[in-house]
């Protein structure tokens, strides 16, 4: 049954390796302690949406090293970055109804914008390969 398999090609890539798969990964384990103290009202509503966006963040990254060709792997790490950018935009909505404090948030809208850059650059290198 497994050698009906085709050979995975040299582009598929251990998503634990990628250097912004473990910094979004770091950065998802933060956000799902800090959300803990949200008030309970929100616990379908922002909480949720910034899990979510901060998931779908690495959740992209892993898919897109499953796959085949490095365009789409650089199709789901635009996806990622896209993910990433909705979560600022949680997390500035969070800092503006007080729910994170202004130092915490920092770190965080840091920690986002530094992932953002790292798949930007893994971007170019995977478009410049092709």
């Amino acid at each position: 049954m497994l050698d009906d398999i085709p050979p995975i090609e040299a582009t598929v890539v251990g998503f634990r390796k990628v250097n912004a798969w473990q910094k979004a990964h770091a950065l998802t384990l933060g956000l799902y302690k800090a959300t803990r103290s949200f008030p309970k009202e929100e616990l379908f509503g922002l909480t949720s949406q910034i899990r979510r966006s901060a998931c779908s963040i690495g959740a992209n990254i892993a898919e897109g090293c499953g796959r085949r060709s490095k365009l789409d792997f650089a199709r789901f790490l635009q996806i990622a970055i896209g993910s990433a950018s909705e979560l600022e935009q949680h997390l500035q909505l969070a800092a503006d109804l007080d729910y994170l404090d202004a130092r915490v948030h920092a770190r965080f809208d840091q920690a986002v914008v530094e992932v953002k850059r790292m798949l930007s650059g893994f971007i170019r290198k995977l478009r410049s390969d092709v």
